[in-house]
């Protein structure tokens, strides 16, 4: 075991048993609260199980409190029990007063007088009476009083009332023990490659290294697929697909891609279903949803497998496999078998917990929150449209591993404590009605460990296009790094929770910067691939590679690379060094090719996508966007490109249709662009603008229609989805006379963004 493994199993507690009816010992009951049969509405927990050691249920129930959680116990006698809890005070550590997280324990429905979750910033056994147990078979429930984040780890009855001890330990003795969990792991074994993190990268990675002939086990924390772009977390996917040096990389992101148009979108937007069935219907992935990989094994600086654990049940698995491959984000894996590894020291980004609010048809109201950030209207950004947005971020320079929860609990404190002055400050004249809807309690981290290849890439590499023989994955985004906003950060400058985002825009954000193959796999640690947000980039370079569909991409080649090493009996390196020319012919397949072993024949099937055109443009996914050939649109069509410009615009190609390359939007009170043409024929015909909807498009979009010496003016709302083939919305039926010069001009009002892509002309029916 190396150094940097015993270290973070120092700090890792075990995750306990499933069971309605729990082992016991003699005089005790030992009950994990993540086992409970019902969990009603508390939530499972997983993303501080490497500082706290165990997964745990949370009442997120958005100032309301939630259903409660129920289960059966088996107790060993009858008689008077102590009862502890294992929880903590989670506003503690700040000496926030009100102590939010309080619930209560109840047993054949009769409630202890203690109230838990008012004690103590750390997690520990939190005594709370006696309970006389008549029948052995007993009811627990778990009581939410608040709706406010409380927490329970554990329960434990002891007729004893010795406190159980609180070791920072695995699996440690005590708990083996009141489970009743043997020594001995499940085995799986014969996997070509285990691929840890079931995010956008971790999907890639699997779905393509099984289409290629590998058995792959996806190994995933959580009860659902796609990390940040789950309905869990909600970042919309960004970056562009089927581009660059490899147009057919980016097909199998775009078959799993999200449906969201804004972010945080809805639960349905992200369709958590879809991610799921997709990579069930790969007969050589063996998916593995809430499992918790927590150690490695390795010899000869070779992973030789991996310790896992259900975080349900407690169960654990060692997986056994050839190749390994790194998605978590946190760079887990590698930093465990000891790979060279690093983390920038200062200046890192943070964590995102969005949240979205809507409105009643009446009055409503929100409990008062003295133990959140106490805070004006003032002090944040007015969360238009109904939601705030990825710039609710803190936790910048905090440790992104260790200090995980502590993040996610000062970005709640951040949230409830804004939507307190909505409802309870100085913004409750306005917002009456108003009530929340959803708030992320599973963090969207955006830095953390990065895994150094043989390949460190660099801004500089980007930005000069360095031209590596082995850059297969177009980065599109621009070097987007976020830092604190200067004028929310003087009311809490030990940690901003509002960030702003610096960008670097001289990126190829068409054909994209193509990241090489020697940043996806480990220098040290020779059987170890990475994707995702851990590759081999700097801190820098890492503001461009970090956005889900370019993470996936990279997945896309990782998959395709372990079918190269499992042909060979290679490693990844070998790749590059000694069969590149086959991993070229293979990322020019198309991502439904398939073969049944990494020796068999490739098909491709009939449904297979079409090449992208040589520009690279996305041609299918909502988020990537649908380019539409303006040659295949009926009618006269003059596309963004050809129109006169006036003022500010951005050009985009991430919302769900648009015509051509891309489209414009600008929001300047000078912006307009105008679209000039010659009248195609002479009779009735209607004129069409294309344009998509969104929450930060304006709704009176001023739109002149110029025909001969006729003007007429209209008022658009883009915020409405157009009514033609979901793309263009007409502005009525015009006399055109062949030849005469006409124009559409388009024009900001200040109010929101104005969305220009193209204008069609058609003969009236």
């Amino acid at each position: 075991m190396t150094l940097a493994r015993q270290f973070f199993t120092a700090l890792t507690l075990t995750l306990t048993a499933f069971t309605l009816q729990p082992i016991c010992a003699e005089d005790s009951v030992f009950v994990e609260a993540e086992s409970f049969a019902q969990p009603g509405g508390w939530k499972l927990d997983t993303q501080s199980i490497m500082t706290m050691g165990s997964p745990y249920m949370i009442a997120h129930g958005l100032g309301k409190p939630v259903e409660d959680a129920t289960t059966t116990v088996e107790f060993p006698s009858t008689g008077t029990y102590h009862v502890f809890a294992r929880t903590k005070d989670w506003v503690a550590r700040w000496d926030a007063p009100g102590a939010p997280g309080k619930f209560q324990i109840a047993v054949n429905g009769k409630t202890l007088d203690h109230t838990f979750g008012t004690k103590n910033a750390e997690w520990f056994w939190e005594a709370g009476g006696t309970i006389e147990i008549d029948d052995t078979k007993a009811t627990v429930a778990l009581q939410d009083l608040t709706g406010f984040d409380g927490r329970c780890d554990a329960i434990y009855f002891s007729k004893s009332g010795a406190e159980p001890p609180n070791k920072s330990t695995v699996l440690g003795p005590w708990r083996r023990k009141q489970l009743g969990l043997g020594d001995t792991p499940t085995e799986k074994t014969g996997y070509d490659i285990v691929v840890i993190g079931g995010g956008y990268s971790g999907m890639g990675t699997a779905i393509s290294a099984a289409r290629m002939g590998c058995k792959v086990a996806l190994v995933q924390n959580r009860g659902v697929l796609g990390g940040n772009g789950s309905s869990e977390i909600r970042v919309w996917a960004m970056g562009h697909v089927r581009r660059g040096n490899y147009p057919r990389v980016g097909e199998i992101v775009t078959e799993f891609s999200d449906n969201a148009t804004k972010s945080p979108g809805t639960y349905e937007e992200f369709e958590d279903a879809k991610k799921e069935a997709i990579v069930r219907a790969e007969p050589n992935i063996d998916l593995f949803l809430n499992h918790h990989a927590y150690d490695v094994e390795t010899k000869d600086n070779q992973i030789e497998s991996v310790m896992a654990f259900d975080t349900r049940t407690g169960d654990q698995i060692r997986f056994a496999g050839t190749l390994f491959a790194d998605c978590t984000g946190h760079a887990t894996i590698g930093y465990l078998a000891g790979a060279d590894s690093e983390m920038t020291p200062e200046g890192r980004m943070g964590m995102s917990n969005m949240w979205a609010w809507d409105e009643a048809d009446s009055p409503t109201e929100f409990p008062e929150t003295p133990w959140a950030l106490q805070l004006s209207m003032d002090d944040f950004p007015y969360p238009r449209d109904h939601h705030g947005q990825w710039f609710w971020e803190s936790g910048f320079d905090k440790d992104p591993i260790k200090h995980a929860e502590a993040i996610r609990d000062w970005n709640l404190r951040a949230v409830y404590g804004a939507f307190n002055a909505m409802k309870n400050g100085d913004g409750a004249d306005k917002h009456k009605n108003a009530y929340l809807t959803w708030v992320a309690y599973i963090g969207g981290p955006r830095e953390s460990r990065r895994l150094l290849g043989d390949i460190v890439l660099t801004q500089d590499d980007v930005v000069n296009k360095v031209a590596y023989p082995d850059g297969c994955v177009p980065s599109t985004w621009s070097i987007d790094l976020h830092y604190p906003k200067q004028q929310y950060a003087e009311k809490f400058p030990d940690n901003p929770f509002i960030s702003v985002a610096v960008h670097d825009r001289r990126i190829d954000r068409n054909y994209g910067y193509p990241v090489p193959y020697r940043t996806f796999y480990s220098r040290n640690i020779s059987n170890l691939f990475m994707a995702g947000r851990c590759i081999s980039v700097t801190h820098e370079a890492l503001g461009t590679v970090r956005v889900m569909r370019t993470c996936g991409m990279m997945g896309e080649v990782v998959g395709k690379a372990a079918s190269v090493c499992v042909r060979h009996d290679c490693t990844p390196r070998d790749v590059y060094g000694k069969y590149w020319s086959e991993m070229d012919e293979l990322l020019k397949l198309p991502g439904k090719a398939r073969r049944d072993t990494v020796n068999a024949e490739i098909v491709v099937p009939d449904d297979a996508l079409p090449l992208a055109p040589p520009t690279g443009l996305p041609t299918s996914g909502k988020g990537s966007g649908k380019s539409i050939d303006p040659a295949k649109i009926s009618g006269l069509v003059i596309d963004d490109t050809q129109a006169k410009k006036t003022g500010s615009w951005s050009e985009g190609a991430g919302l769900p249709k648009f015509v051509g390359s891309h489209y414009l939007y600008g929001s300047g009170k000078n912006a307009s662009i105008r679209f000039e043409f010659a009248a195609p024929a002479h009779g009735k015909h209607q004129i069409m603008i294309a344009y998509q909807s969104h929450e930060n498009r304006s709704d009176k979009v001023s739109v002149e229609v110029k025909t001969g010496d006729d003007v007429i003016t209209k008022s658009v709302n883009m915020k409405v989805a157009p009514p033609v083939d979901d793309l263009f919305i007409s502005l009525g039926t015009f006399d055109l006379k062949r030849g005469e010069d006409c124009a559409v001009t388009l024009s900001a009002d200040g109010s929101g963004n104005v969305h220009a892509d193209a204008i069609r002309v058609v003969p009236a029916k």
